[in-house]
């Protein structure tokens, strides 16, 4: 599979705990990110081309940030061993400039993990 990815993704010393932003649904847990998009452990299959809202909340708040919202469209999605879970790639498509700032701070703090 071609790597298209214009920035690095971080992979995850940080725990980033995934909900749906309307529902508060617990969706997963972030494998990586970077400013283009993110990886998700799923708790639930996830259909490929659904645009959904999230609310990215980080173990514990960095610099005063405890959550990112933002909007993604899930690309690709891969059903795990158990059928249940699964993992998925999502775009990011929607971000407010205040959480484009609130995801900088997080991506700093994956560099320094």
């Amino acid at each position: 599979m071609e790597d298209r990815r214009q920035h690095d993704r971080r992979h995850l010393g940080l725990q980033i705990e995934a909900y749906e932003l309307h529902s508060g649904e617990r969706l997963g847990r972030l494998a990586d990110l970077s400013v283009e998009g993110f990886m998700l452990f799923c708790e639930r299959s996830i259909e490929t081309d659904s645009v959904m809202q999230f609310r990215l909340v980080p173990a514990r708040p960095l610099e005063g940030i405890e959550s990112v919202t933002l909007g993604a469209d899930c690309l690709w999605s891969r059903p795990g061993p158990d059928a249940q879970s699964g993992w998925a790639g999502f775009q990011i498509i929607d971000m407010a400039s205040d959480q484009a700032s609130a995801l900088e701070i997080l991506l700093r703090h994956l560099a320094q993990e």
